[in-house]
């Protein structure tokens, strides 16, 4: 079908000191699968929260099915139907599954009536999730399922997905494929944002490129190649990794028999978690989300010190009930998941997010050196390639894939002896993958311990020396990055490992 479902014409955005979209314009057909490919900053979810009316366009024109319209705000967009998918989550962490989709739709159905709503969506698409299940116990990966499904109950003609395979596994994405092509011969136009350009090619239809705000191009995905589509968005090719043999030295991080009970209903136990990581050496952790790795990554990081005594060693000494800052201390550093809220506070400064875990611009009797930190915010800005208008900018203005690009390189530039990082490129492009992947190489290869908790098999295969597997709260044997498989790595992700010993 041809008929034009959107038309952007000559949409402009400025902030006080960027142009986040300028004089931007694409036309999206109904029943088609239209890809907005950009590197980090480009101006992509800005366009889209703009036809969500959650920001109010300077000029330009927005027409849907024929008509101009102006929509203020995110309700009036759902009920003209248009849904959107974001890539930071809007949910109500103290609500359940079902009450944060209920409002979502407005109330219109009984919150009984939406638990069997979710499920029915959940198992026809592959997106498990407990509708009675806290929001805040969920991990992201849940959580951004709780966002797909809630989209997909409004029933959108035009349906605006910002990253939304982000931390699926590789199954969970095939089926959410299926699920998506569908939607289109059903005549649901999708607006498609991510920086998997395999997916981009296998899924959509048509790709508008965007680069510093403005579109520089169109192309029909399945003809371009990776390669291609990499240098109409950033310009160039990403340098390949040279992932070189490195020798191991003492072992300065060891989880012996770690076992936790849950600390809530909906969490994961954690039964016998053996891990040994060596210096010198990228460990990844693979596994589907919500399977432990948030009580792990807690027990590790110092947020839950439960642990016997003995459970958690760092270079031959108990931190099992030490916290953050001790761990800090003693030269273990920690990037989690989860961006804003966790890795780094909204409101704050850049230059103020370093002092959540750097003390070097502090002084002995606690002021802060501010012409240091500033320095030294600039250091990370600049090495790291951060899109970021100045130090003293908040955290919450900068995109998703440059706050990531600031947290990785904050706590990578401190050279720590032993760095815990939780999906390093998550909702980034491929050029700041490519540039933090490396950063993660050449720190190992400084004789760093690197510990990568990773829902994408492709960089865990790309940058560890050893894999292991979490699944139910086990962990499963380690396996070389030279014997594993994709196929090996799937298996043990659903907890099939007891023949393993041998390798």
């Amino acid at each position: 079908m041809t008929t034009s479902l959107l038309s952007i014409r000559s949409v402009t955005k400025k902030y006080p000191l960027v142009t986040a979209n300028d004089q931007v314009s694409l036309e999206v057909k109904k029943g088609e699968i239209h890809a907005v490919l950009g590197e980090n900053g480009a101006g992509k979810s800005t366009l889209m929260k703009i036809i969500y009316g959650a920001v109010k366009p300077d000029a330009g024109e927005v027409v849907f099915k024929g008509q101009a319209v102006q929509i203020k705000n995110p309700q009036e967009a759902r009920r003209l139907g248009i849904s959107m998918v974001f890539q930071h989550f809007s949910l109500f962490e103290t609500l359940s599954v079902a009450e944060n989709v209920w409002l979502g739709l407005g109330g219109e159905l009984k919150l009984t009536e939406v638990e069997s709503k979710i499920k029915l969506i959940a198992n026809e698409y592959g997106l498990d999730v407990d509708p009675q299940s806290p929001v805040h116990a969920l991990s992201v990966g849940e959580r951004q399922r709780v966002e797909i499904i809630r989209a997909l109950l409004g029933e959108p003609e035009l349906l605006i997905l910002d990253e939304p395979t982000s931390v699926l596994t590789p199954q969970a994405v095939d089926k959410l494929f299926v699920v998506l092509r569908r939607l289109a011969q059903r005549g649901c136009s999708i607006l498609y944002i991510s920086h998997k350009l395999h997916e981009i090619r296998s899924l959509c239809d048509v790709c508008t490129v965007m680069r510093g705000g403005r579109v520089t191009g169109q192309c029909i995905p399945n003809l371009e190649s990776n390669e291609s589509l990499s240098r109409m968005m950033i310009g160039a090719e990403p340098a390949d990794l040279v992932h070189e043999v490195h020798q191991t030295g003492e072992t300065v991080l060891k989880v012996n028999r770690l076992s936790l009970a849950k600390n809530d209903q909906f969490g994961v136990n954690l039964e016998n978690i053996e891990i040994e990581l060596r210096k010198g050496e990228i460990l990844g952790i693979a596994g589907v989300s919500g399977n432990g790795q948030r009580e792990l990554l807690y027990a590790l990081s110092g947020e839950d010190v439960r642990a016997r005594a003995d459970a958690i060693i760092l270079k031959d000494q108990s931190v099992a009930h030490l916290g953050p800052i001790q761990r800090r201390a003693l030269g273990l550093h920690f990037v989690p998941e989860e961006r804003l809220g966790r890795g780094a506070v909204p409101s704050l400064s850049l230059m103020h997010n370093m002092l959540l875990t750097r003390s070097e611009s502090i002084g002995a009797w606690g002021w802060i050196d501010e012409e240091g930190l500033e320095q030294q915010t600039k250091k990370i800005i600049s090495d790291f390639n951060v899109k970021a208008s100045s130090a003293h900018a908040s955290a919450s203005s900068l995109s998703g894939g440059n706050l990531q690009k600031f947290i990785v390189g904050r706590e990578i530039d401190v050279r720590p002896d032993v760095l815990i990082i939780c999906q390093p490129t998550w909702g980034v492009d491929v050029g700041a993958a490519a540039q933090i992947r490396s950063e993660i190489l050449r720190l190992r290869n400084a004789d760093c311990a690197v510990l990568v908790v990773s829902e994408e098999l492709d960089e865990l295969f790309e940058i560890s020396d050893r894999i292991q597997v979490i699944s139910q709260g086990r962990m499963s044997p380690s396996v070389s990055r030279a014997q594993a498989t994709k196929e090996l790595i799937g298996s043990w992700m659903s907890g099939l490992w007891e023949s393993a010993d041998a390798l």
